[in-house]
């Protein structure tokens, strides 16, 4: 008897016609919505264009090279015959110093009032809840209003021509100058091209970085204390003292001096009363949310680290400097990420107080006849730049301290 084998049939699944196959569905869709999207920008693009036109509003970007007609208030070197595109720049550089000592303003007192919500002292647990809850629950806006009106301009500080001079010790020198309008403080004075000592610089710069991974390897190896810091602000100082004597001195100190008519500040570095307005306030407000944040953090941290710090005989500051920070900061990073962007962004309250910031001054120009829309697309550029560089800065730092599964 001879047994045949016989090859399995397959049995052939019907496919379902092309109008239902979920794959085609998806790839039209997505095809539909970028169309419909793209048709979208386009008819609003040409309806713009169009009124533009109709009301003789030029389409171009010709105007950021034309006069401004306005003065920016302290500032001496911008004058009305200033083309635009400088104006933005005073712009950008006014936004980026409120920004950029907000951020620092912030992170010390976020920091502080972080650990103060978890200290065991009673007062000093109270004081830093009452912070957060005050700061925390009033709008931004109100509080730049509040430092420009109340602290500076109508509060206790005397009118220019009584100005506070407080001397530096044992000189004639002045080390700050206080009054409503605007506070003097030293500065430099540049003498010589300063390119070449910001290039060596640059280079001490490096050569930090390099020694910081140096220590950090030291460390990682033989146990002992890296003194990354240390190393690295040495080498930059170092590096900073040898270019300026190398150098023949190119800048030198410059004291605030009030002029002898009592109407300016000569010498110095001027800080005018909006700027301190904006940069204290959003400074203060962000950092009651970065307190909550960094109180979250630590908390995060399991209570075995603690203990185990603690058993090896650790203080207090040692065990939330070696132990419990640099756990919590991981975790801390990603939102007070996005809180340094708010803060950023919430720069343009600055109009409220006549702080020349970027968005104040294209209002100005927009008022004094500028086309708006291209104004504020360049406004709108400018701050996109801002955060994309802090997210990318600081998602860099956030990958490197993250820990690495092995």
């Amino acid at each position: 008897m001879t047994t045949e084998t016989q090859e399995p049939q397959r049995r052939e699944v019907a496919r379902p016609p092309f109008y239902r196959d979920v794959r085609v569905i998806r790839v039209v869709g997505q095809i539909l919505a970028v169309l419909a999207v793209v048709g979208i920008g386009f008819w609003l693009a040409r309806n713009l264009i169009s009124n533009m036109n109709r009301l003789g509003i030029s389409t171009s970007f010709d105007f950021l090279f034309g006069p401004t007609n306005t003065a920016i208030p302290y500032n001496d070197e911008f004058n009305p015959r200033s083309p635009i595109w400088q104006m933005v720049r005073v712009g950008v550089k006014n936004t980026f110093l409120a920004a950029f000592f907000g951020i620092i303003l912030a992170s010390v007192m976020g920091l502080v009032v972080g650990i103060s919500r978890l200290s065991e002292n009673w007062l000093v647990a109270r004081l830093a809840t009452f912070y957060v809850e005050f700061f925390r629950n009033i709008p931004p806006l109100v509080i730049i209003i509040f430092f420009g009106a109340a602290v500076f301009t109508n509060g206790p500080f005397p009118i220019f021509s009584e100005s506070w001079e407080i001397n530096f010790p044992a000189t004639d020198n002045n080390l700050l100058i206080i009054n409503n309008d605007k506070w003097g403080i030293p500065g430099f004075t540049q003498i010589d091209d300063l390119l070449l000592f910001y290039i060596i610089l640059g280079i001490g710069f490096v050569v930090g970085i390099l020694a910081w991974r140096w220590r950090t390897r030291v460390f990682e190896q033989t146990g002992q204390p890296h003194h990354r810091v240390l190393w690295f602000i040495g080498i930059i100082v170092g590096f900073a003292i040898v270019a300026f004597f190398a150098l023949g001195q190119p800048f030198h100190m410059s004291w605030p001096v009030i002029s002898e008519n009592r109407r300016r500040i000569d010498g110095g570095f001027i800080v005018n009363w909006g700027f301190m307005s904006v940069t204290i306030a959003l400074g203060l407000y962000t950092a009651s949310h970065i307190g909550e944040i960094i109180r979250g953090s630590i908390l995060a941290v399991p209570y075995g680290q603690s203990e185990a710090a603690n058993a090896v005989a650790l203080s207090a500051s040692q065990r939330y400097r070696y132990v419990v920070l640099p756990q919590a900061m991981r975790i801390a990073l990603p939102p007070t990420l996005n809180q340094y962007l708010n803060l950023v962004k919430n720069t343009s309250l600055g109009t409220a107080v006549g702080y020349a910031e970027l968005t104040a001054l294209t209002k100005t120009s927009v008022g004094n006849g500028r086309p708006a829309f291209q104004s504020f697309i360049i406004v709108m550029g400018v701050y996109l730049v801002f955060s994309l560089t802090i997210s990318l800065v600081l998602n860099f730092v956030n990958r490197r301290m993250q820990l690495v599964s092995r």
